[in-house]
């Protein structure tokens, strides 16, 4: 489990140490300077004679990039720095003790040259403290060397300082120009913001170095990542005493006459994670024909995934056959709202939210238009741009709004509910973007709740059910990227597609199918249950 804490989180965490002299600054430009000396190596360059750029702003970033800077001159590197305004005095000096060069407010013909000299930059311009959107002079150096990098013949290594300088740390938003990082040396613990989209495509490869104050961080993060081991501990493997309905019964509507696939598409994703017994309800006997073990006759149900491919809710106009539908998802959902019973809501089915307020037992698992409509439903003036800019704020506005537990779905997908700690799961290939994916991720999503259905208790566990659905979020991006050939636990490239090495990813895979992801899950889950 990766967890990410807030800027004042890490500030008052590092506040005992620096008070007892704590060498922190140095700690971390020694590990951002071997940083620097392992990602040359990975990529088969010679360390003495390399060149470096090192870029410096005012905050501690970049005194952590000077004192970095003496490091790798005497390793034999060629490194000059660039400084914008003031800068640390005390890294300046050490700079200028060992005779680096240091170019103070070069102009942008200057800095653009000295970029082009360089196979290594490294972004120390903004610190976290930084808000809002880059200001001058900063903003005009970030847009040339953008512009540098996309036509150098050779493009140089971004490697940033705790994070990318431009990004929204704590909301991962980007609010003007960013640097983006081929790798992210963070420092003492990891940031939401290098987790969040949009910014977490511009972090590349993360790697974390332990500074000693991570005992005195909160012991509620802001954000978490889920891994392997967490969807472990959440598998119950069964025993020789366990039956289908002690392994989990879900009870499904999903599909319709006009969609019939994503009841085949949502069960196959359900009935590959373990559970007990499915009970799809739909008149859909595309389901049965694909899958002879789902049942058809009503009766025990311990969850419901409600809404993949019915007619949308909210929507007027239905057929008379569709109506005979939605009254029963209507009637469905109120006798599990009334029994306390965790629920998946997807697609159509979301719907049900707009008017009403829920416990976090209920799962909505909204793309950004969705989650856009959803808004507006709720008096909130969201466009899906508005969404896609800012996916965390939504996700937890959403969730505060209607009570939910919500899966802001995204190529990094954002779960949250009203109150406990964000969840934010990347990692998959850009190829899960397509048709029934979702139907997919739902049927996971309800085959967890379900089988887990004796940790909800009440009117609802906080956050129990946003680690259910994150953990199910892995699980589909895990099967997605082994479908389309990708090695998993690559770090996302800046360009957001994990296209080529730069962003650790050695193959870009091949298109898949939503049945490829449900084909894979077996697979996964043997790799997770015996590592």
């Amino acid at each position: 489990m990766e967890r990410a804490y807030r800027i004042a989180e890490v500030r008052g965490a590092e506040e005992p140490l620096l008070a007892s002299g704590e060498p922190l600054m140095e700690q971390a430009a020694y590990a951002l300077a071997q940083a620097v000396i392992r990602n040359l190596k990975r990529n088969e360059h010679t360390v003495p004679g390399s060149t470096v750029l090192v870029l410096v702003g005012a905050g501690n970033n970049g005194g952590d990039a000077l004192f970095a800077a003496t490091y790798l001159a005497q390793r034999g590197l060629s490194v000059t720095v660039t400084t914008a305004g003031d800068a640390h005095q005390g890294g300046l000096e050490a700079v200028r003790s060992l005779g680096i060069p240091v170019i103070t407010n070069p102009p942008l013909n200057e800095l653009r040259e000295l970029a082009r000299r360089a196979g290594t930059w490294i972004d120390g311009l903004l610190g976290i403290g930084a808000r809002g959107a880059m200001r001058a002079p900063l903003a005009s150096w970030v847009q040339a060397l953008c512009d540098e990098r996309a036509h150098s013949a050779v493009e140089p290594y971004v490697i940033a300082v705790d994070t990318p300088s431009g990004i929204g740390v704590d909301d991962g938003t980007i609010p003007g120009a960013v640097l983006p990082a081929d790798v992210t040396v963070t420092m003492g613990c990891a940031k939401p913001g290098l987790f969040l989209p949009p910014a977490r495509f511009m972090c590349g490869r993360i790697e974390q170095v332990p500074l000693g104050f991570e005992p005195y961080l909160p012991s509620k993060p802001a954000l978490v990542q889920v891994s392997d081991a967490d969807v472990r501990d959440l598998i119950k493997v069964p025993h020789s005493s366990d039956h289908k309905y002690t392994r989990g019964v879900l009870g499904m509507l999903t599909g319709s006459r006009v969609y019939p696939g994503a009841g085949v598409l949502s069960a196959g994703g359900a009935r590959a994670c373990g559970i007990g017994m499915i009970r799809h309800l739909s008149d859909v006997p595309d389901v049965v024909a694909a899958y002879p073990d789902v049942v058809t006759a009503p009766g025990q149900v311990q969850a419901w995934l409600i809404g993949s491919g019915i007619p949308d809710v909210a929507r007027d106009g239905a057929s008379d056959s569709d109506e005979a539908l939605l009254r029963k998802v209507v009637s469905t959902f109120d006798s599990a709202l009334e029994q306390h019973m965790p629920v998946v809501l997807d697609a159509g089915a979301i719907g049900l939210v707009y008017d009403r307020d829920v416990s976090a037992n209920v799962v909505i698992t909204p793309h950004y238009g969705e989650l856009a409509r959803l808004l507006q439903a709720r008096g909130e003036a969201m466009t899906r741009a508005d969404v896609e800019s800012a996916p965390a704020r939504a996700a937890r506005l959403a969730a505060t709004l209607t009570g939910a537990t919500v899966v802001a779905k995204g190529a990094c997908t954002v779960i949250a509910d009203s109150s406990g700690p964000l969840f934010a799961q990347s990692g998959g290939s850009g190829w899960l973007g397509t048709a029934g994916s979702g139907d997919v991720l739902a049927g996971i999503v309800g085959a967890l709740l379900a089988s887990n259905s004796d940790g909800f208790s009440g009117v609802g566990v906080r956050s129990f059910a946003a680690s259910l659905a994150a953990c199910a979020c892995h699980i589909h991006a895990r099967a997605g990227a082994r479908a389309a050939g990708v090695p998993w636990g690559y770090g996302v490239s800046r360009e957001g597609d994990g296209r080529g090495t730069r962003g650790g990813l050695s193959r870009v895979g091949h298109p898949i199918t939503a049945p490829d992801i449900v084909s894979e899950l077996p697979a996964v889950f043997d790799e997770i249950l015996n590592p």
